[in-house]
């Protein structure tokens, strides 16, 4: 498995398989064009970057990174590769129309890009252990925690970038709950999470502050802001939200905070290991599934679970969320997946709570649940992965076509 710095990773919003990937890989093809003669470039986007492309800004960023004036976008949905259904490729031309390089380059989920010929996962990462049960079996013998798994694997320096990522989630939330504007995009959609906190300083219900803080990352997202993928930008509200408020009404230390990010890092680096957190290879599953099961076991963390508390919590925080389908409105990172970001991380605050109330023996292991949410990612119709082809996008157009708008 890879770093934690693979997965969590800041940047631009509003998704980091759409518009953090993307760029990533421009930035990577204006390296690979140094000293030659471009005088234009053409980028071929396929599957779902097409699909939804627009609405995701996608080729916002990558004029933006090469450069509007000379850079041309061309949509091909049908056109899809086996190895991932993101796929892009970079055509750099000469003054004549010649093309003097290309590059094909896959946007895998995360933020993390490939080429065809990259091993996905597995070999010549960080991390030895790829599955939840060896792991727990390592912490066992060693008498460690899963936060102590993980500065065993990644070194203690780990602390420094997830420092650097806990000090940016608080910053989205704080910027997100002063906002009042209009998300960008055709649904018109206002902000709520100002109201939302207005809501809880009267209530001082953590369920109105965890909606309110979650609510207000994940505007932040929707409006191309920078956040922390967690594990992607779509998902980026439902860890923040949680820890934010954890801390706020019980006082937990940074220290405390940057644990239970380890602790739910963890959960995220074993997801993408053996399943996946792109949307539209396994639908929202993938992406708020994952992100629920990150903040259940750092919750259960901070609640002060063992370690097979932790694993209960997360394994509860995925299993509820398996055939989450990924259907967004217009193409926007707006409807439901804003929506949805609040609500899983109260449910993770539920899952982490329910396993606290056991001794952390269950029947269905994360591991299981993995596969499973893998195998249901790979059924779902291309509809249901992040097209906006099917379910509520496609319900919605015939709405909206219905009442003539």
């Amino acid at each position: 498995m890879d770093s934690l710095k693979e997965l969590y990773k800041i940047g631009f919003g509003p998704s980091s398989s759409h518009t953090m990937g993307p760029q990533r890989a421009a930035l990577r093809f204006l390296e690979k064009t140094q000293g030659l003669a471009v005088n234009k470039f053409i980028v071929e986007l396929y599957g779902s970057l097409a699909a939804t492309g627009v609405g995701h800004l996608t080729d916002w960023i990558i004029k933006k990174t090469l450069g509007e004036d000379k850079t041309e976008i061309v949509f091909k949905p049908d056109v899809t590769y086996e190895f991932h259904t993101n796929g892009m490729k970079f055509i750099a031309f000469d003054e004549s129309g010649n093309v003097v390089l290309d590059y094909l380059v896959f946007s895998v989920g995360g933020g993390t890009i490939l080429e065809e010929n990259e091993v996905r996962k597995g070999a010549g990462k960080i991390y030895k252990l790829n599955m939840m049960s060896d792991i727990l079996d390592w912490c066992q013998n060693s008498q460690k925690k899963l936060y102590e798994y993980v500065e065993y694997e990644d070194g203690y320096d780990i602390y420094n970038h997830l420092s650097e990522v806990w000090q940016v989630m608080k910053q989205c939330v704080d910027v997100g709950l002063q906002k009042e504007d209009v998300l960008p995009g055709i649904l018109n959609l206002k902000r709520k999470a100002k109201k939302f906190y207005e809501a809880y300083l009267k209530d001082k219900d953590i369920t109105t502050l965890m909606f309110a803080c979650s609510q207000a990352v994940s505007e932040q997202n929707a409006s191309g802001s920078v956040v922390v993928t967690a594990p992607t930008c779509g998902a980026s509200g439902v860890l923040p939200g949680l820890l934010y408020s954890l801390q706020k009404v019980y006082g937990y230390s940074d220290e405390e905070i940057l644990r239970a990010l380890a602790t739910g890092g963890i959960i995220g680096n074993l997801i993408k290991e053996n399943a996946s957190i792109s949307g539209a290879e396994a639908g929202c599953q993938a992406e708020v599934g994952t992100a629920c099961a990150m903040a259940s076991a750092a919750c259960a963390y901070l609640f002060g679970g063992n370690n097979n508390q932790i694993e209960y919590a997360a394994e509860i925080g995925l299993e509820h969320h398996l055939g989450l389908t990924c259907d967004p409105v217009e193409g926007l990172v707006q409807v439901p997946c804003i929506e949805r970001n609040p609500i899983a991380a109260r449910r993770a605050l539920d899952a982490a709570k329910y396993a606290m109330l056991t001794d952390g023996e269950h029947v269905i292991k994360l591991d299981s649940v993995i596969q499973t949410m893998s195998e249901t990612g790979k059924d779902l119709k291309d509809e249901y992965r992040e097209t906006s082809k099917g379910g509520l996008a496609k319900i919605f157009r015939i709405f909206r076509r219905h009442k003539g708008e």
